[in-house]
């Protein structure tokens, strides 16, 4: 198995590319040891590497945020020696009692500007955010502002808020003229 690594805008993450499948649908984070401890096999081993801060599981991708004061150059080998083990294998990425929460799917109670966001974010928007290692989830809209949640390498990101910004905010407010201002929900 070769496991190839990309670069992310957000130094303290590192996105592993396994080869294969990692969640079906969705995504999942996991910020620490204990929150992974009854939904991911794979994020326990991660969190069992000293200085691994938090695991986000994609669709083809892990992406691992290390602890500030460790060394990209100690912590890669180690892990991709963890991914290695777990998927060669053949364990569970997900235990089966984790419910993976689908991406802001349109719901037919939305209103038709939620509709129209939700679809700009999942047509062109999360394809460039997972490109990065990351996700975006659509929180609500209210008197004209969007409110999103960044995850996986996005959050905590230096370039987050630029994203947010420069990019979601100026795409909402092109394709739709109600949208006056995206923010970050932490």
């Amino acid at each position: 198995m070769f496991i190839q690594t990309e670069q992310t805008p957000n130094p303290a993450s590192l996105k592993f590319l396994p080869g294969c499948e990692v969640v079906s649908s969705g995504t999942a984070e996991f910020r620490d040891a204990a929150h992974a401890e009854k939904s991911s096999p794979l994020a326990v081993r991660l969190f069992r590497i000293p200085g691994v801060e938090g695991v986000f599981l994609g669709g083809d991708f892990v992406t691992v945020t290390r602890a500030g004061d460790f060394d990209w150059s100690l912590l890669k080998p180690q892990i991709l020696a963890a991914l290695m083990e777990h998927f060669s294998t053949g364990q569970p990425v997900l235990s089966e009692e984790h419910d993976v929460p689908a991406p802001s799917s349109i719901s037919e109670d939305d209103d038709e500007i939620v509709k129209q966001i939700k679809e700009l974010l999942d047509t062109r928007v999360r394809p460039v955010v997972a490109a990065d290692g990351g996700d975006i989830v659509f929180h609500s809209f209210e008197n004209g502002i969007v409110y999103l949640t960044m995850r996986g390498a996005c959050a905590g990101c230096p370039s987050s808020t630029a994203t947010l910004k420069n990019g979601i905010e100026n795409l909402l407010k092109h394709f739709i003229p109600e949208v006056v201002e995206v923010r970050a929900v932490n």
